[in-house]
């Protein structure tokens, strides 16, 4: 028996999910979280053999979510199940310590059979994705916005959200300098002097306000 740990903001989603995973017998939805806190507090009560997450979560978000349960338990299984396809959030979700990420426009049987490749301790990528993936890693002209590290990654969207300091140190438990010294940190990074030329250049990468929010 495979147990898993399925994580969206969505109560009508999340049932849609089960029915379909329960469908095999080896396969049981052993808690469920609508946030990232209520996921971190499921993960330590009942540890899941695999952890199925949105991205799109309404505290602290689903990248940073991976990152604390890596944090956590370092053999965490994690399949990140989202909207997004492009590559930049893939390549971020793996980075935090994900093994797989599958979209949420592939077929059903795509997303059972991720479960098993995770479960089993393989990488996966939806075939919708993979090649995107691939041909991002090669382009020579990289995306400055692959140089963040996960929770920079996560300030990011949360500034382009609109969040304040404070909104986003509650969001993920840090100081609100800490998060000031993060957005700072940021524009260094990705060379913008201004807050207008960091969305400028996020946009410009893909990146836009709306990516900030939960997913539908």
């Amino acid at each position: 028996m495979i147990r898993l740990l399925l994580v969206d903001d969505h109560a009508v989603v999340r049932e849609g999910y089960r029915r379909l995973l329960e469908r095999r017998a080896d396969l049981r939805i052993e808690a469920e979280a609508a946030t990232a806190n209520e996921a971190l507090t499921a993960f330590r009560a009942v540890a899941p053999d695999v952890v199925i997450l949105d991205l799109g979560l309404p505290d602290m978000g689903g990248v940073e979510l991976v990152r604390r349960l890596v944090q956590r338990d370092a053999r965490a299984r994690i399949l990140v199940f989202s909207m997004h396809r492009d590559p930049l959030f893939a390549s971020q979700a793996l980075r935090a310590g994900a093994l797989g990420y599958v979209t949420k426009s592939c077929a059903p049987d795509v997303l059972i059979d991720a479960v098993y490749q995770v479960a089993a301790r393989r990488r996966v990528l939806s075939p919708d994705i993979a090649p995107e993936l691939a041909l991002a890693l090669l382009n020579d002209a990289d995306n400055p916005l692959d140089a963040l590290s996960p929770r920079e990654f996560e300030v990011l969207r949360m500034l382009l959200d609109g969040r304040s300091a404070d909104e986003i140190g509650q969001a993920l438990h840090i100081s609100p300098k800490t998060a000031q010294n993060t957005h700072y940190q940021i524009k260094a990074k990705l060379g913008t002097r201004t807050d207008i030329d960091l969305v400028r250049l996020a946009m410009k990468w893909g990146l836009g306000a709306s990516e900030g929010a939960s997913e539908p």
